[in-house]
């Protein structure tokens, strides 16, 4: 779910009609439009006393005041996020060529685009709060949409946050000159410190970790903007003097799509020609979940439906210029890192862009580079701890999940008995000996207990994986679900023909995504069996704990 700066909103549980969904807030912001999506802050009813609160339904309600420029500029923030600086050197290890990589950098988008289309057309027939889960419970019942709300608490976002704090001490190191060190103890260890420290950060309060998107929107569009211009400088420059020494060279004296052998990041060496085509096909798979790492969020497009003058047009105006205008951008990115650097080079790091940087500017540019990747990430990190403690609480609010998850505000199994009004006044004497008051500071709204299963998992991750095996692993577990969320469009067109469809894109759009996902999910679960293994394992303990949930929830009933 790396997206992304935008603070990935998060895949509700669809709750029967009596437990209507939780909802909070979550803000994306660029410098056209600021989008207030569910209610949580500020408008969600909190039952409890004083600080520690269990979530309970939202009572706002959406103004329908956003066009379709608006919305454009929304989706854009939404899916361009951290990935395009940290996802090719895991491509480039999988491709035979830097032409192949672009062509998985098409392919990827075209999955985005197929898929964002397809979840608009659901989301605007199935009643039901974020993400897939509420389709899949409406088409195949609601154990399917319980292992979606499972796998996004304790592997899809666990998996998110561990790659970014690894990324994020891998643009420092990348900035030093070091690279290869990604397996070490010490990288390992500086990546959960990195995590607790957001995670605290999300801790101290809901609104205190959001202030910081809008800085971290322009640190994002900023280097993005740079990479691509130093591209084009080189390319003016190399093509005055083929024989000068800018850039990496092998853009102008190599072709494009000729097979050559991959230095992985392990120091192994590749040899694309001794391998057979089902081999090749599943370092393709590989390679195409790094890029659908960097394209995730489109899954989240239909968000902003609720505040559109005319969804059913607007929607689909925005993700079919949205998403194109996306795919453009990765794939010049992309070319920009191929001129910037000898092609042997891409696939050895992680933090390609600061690598890139540092190559061509020098060590002092680099720290610069690596400064502002560490921002982007930082942002990526907060949005998404953010938004996996909120997944949690929703998750525990249907049931789902222990209800301990949905207790905020403080770290234990029941909420605070304080009284009611936490707002009540403080007196102050004043300088004439009279008293006046005050209203208490806000109590913490934080999720406390779901942060601290969130860190913990995420820190396992880090330590017993490691980047490219996370992407992998992480792409797996989101794609089985939209999957099988795109399938369910396709029944659905001949087991409801009557269902009210605002939206309905040509049925070959959903068919195209079904084969082409279908197909990465089989070969990448084949290509990367122990990631495969693992995620059927935690669906086998979700299963289990799903089964005694209901059990015990049933001989309660009874009693």
């Amino acid at each position: 779910m790396e997206n992304t700066d935008y603070q990935r909103d998060l895949p509700l549980p669809n709750p029967d009609p009596e437990h209507p969904p939780l909802t909070w807030v979550s803000r994306s912001t660029d410098s056209t439009c600021t989008i207030t999506q569910s209610r949580y802050d500020d408008e969600a009813e909190i039952a409890g006393q004083g600080g520690a609160q269990v979530a309970q339904p939202g009572l706002g309600a959406f103004t329908r005041n956003l066009g379709t420029v608006e919305a454009f500029a929304i989706v854009i923030s939404i899916v361009i996020g951290s990935g395009v600086f940290t996802s090719p050197g895991s491509i480039d290890t999988n491709v035979p060529s830097p032409g192949a990589a672009l062509l998985v950098w098409l392919v990827g988008g075209v999955l985005a685009w197929t898929g964002a289309v397809t979840v608009a057309e659901l989301g605007t027939a199935i009643p039901g709060e974020g993400g897939v889960q509420p389709y899949l419970k409406y088409i195949y019942g609601d154990i399917f949409g319980f292992l979606a709300a499972w796998t996004w608490v304790v592997a899809v976002m666990p998996a998110t946050l561990a790659i970014l704090s690894i990324v994020f001490v891998e643009s420092i190191y990348s900035s030093l000159g070091v690279t290869g060190e990604g397996d070490s103890l010490v990288h390992k260890l500086l990546s959960v410190v990195v995590l607790v420290v957001v995670s605290l950060a999300n801790s101290i309060n809901t609104k205190a970790s959001t202030r910081l998107n809008n800085f971290f929107v322009v640190c994002k569009f900023s280097a993005i903007v740079a990479l691509v211009l130093a591209g084009v400088v080189v390319v003016i420059i190399q093509l005055g003097d083929r024989d000068g020494q800018i850039g990496g060279g092998d853009w102008v004296t190599k072709s494009w799509f000729e097979y050559r052998d991959s230095l992985n990041h392990d120091g192994s060496i590749t040899h694309w020609t001794d391998l057979s085509a089902w081999e090749i096909c599943g370092h393709l798979s590989a390679g195409l979940y790094a890029a659908l790492w960097a394209y995730s969020g489109w899954d989240k497009a239909i968000y902003i439906s609720a505040e559109l003058s005319a969804p059913e047009r607007q929607l689909p105006l925005a993700i079919n210029t949205a998403l194109p205008t996306i795919v453009l951008c990765f794939i010049t990115a992309n070319t920009a890192y191929y001129v910037l650097l000898p092609w042997d080079v891409v696939s050895t790091t992680d933090s390609v862009a600061v690598t890139a940087i540092t190559r061509l500017l020098g060590p002092v540019f680099g720290i610069v580079a690596a400064i502002v990747i560490c921002l982007v990430v930082a942002g990526s990190l907060l949005g998404n701890s953010f938004v996996a403690g909120r997944m949690a609480v929703a998750a525990a609010r249907s049931g789902w999940l222990p209800k301990p998850l949905a207790v905020l505000g403080h770290l234990g199994l029941e909420p605070l008995a304080t009284p009611a009004d936490e707002t009540r006044p403080l007196l102050h004497p004043t300088q004439n000996g009279q008293e006046t008051s005050s209203p208490t500071p806000k109590a913490s709204d934080a999720p406390i207990n779901a942060l601290l299963l969130s860190t913990i998992l995420s820190a396992l991750y880090i330590l017993l994986g490691s980047f490219r095996a996370l992407l992998t692993f992480n792409g797996l577990g989101e794609y089985t679900f939209f999957f099988l969320t795109v399938v369910g469009a396709i029944i659905l067109r001949y087991r409801e023909p009557e269902l009210e469809r605002p939206y309905k894109p040509v049925v070959l759009i959903p068919v195209v995504f079904s084969l082409v996902s279908g197909f990465v999910v089989v070969r990448g679960a084949a290509f990367a069996p122990v990631q495969a293994l693992v995620l059927v394992g935690l669906w086998a303990l979700g299963l289990v704990f799903y089964w005694v949930q209901k059990r015990l929830s049933a001989e309660g009933q009874e009693s």
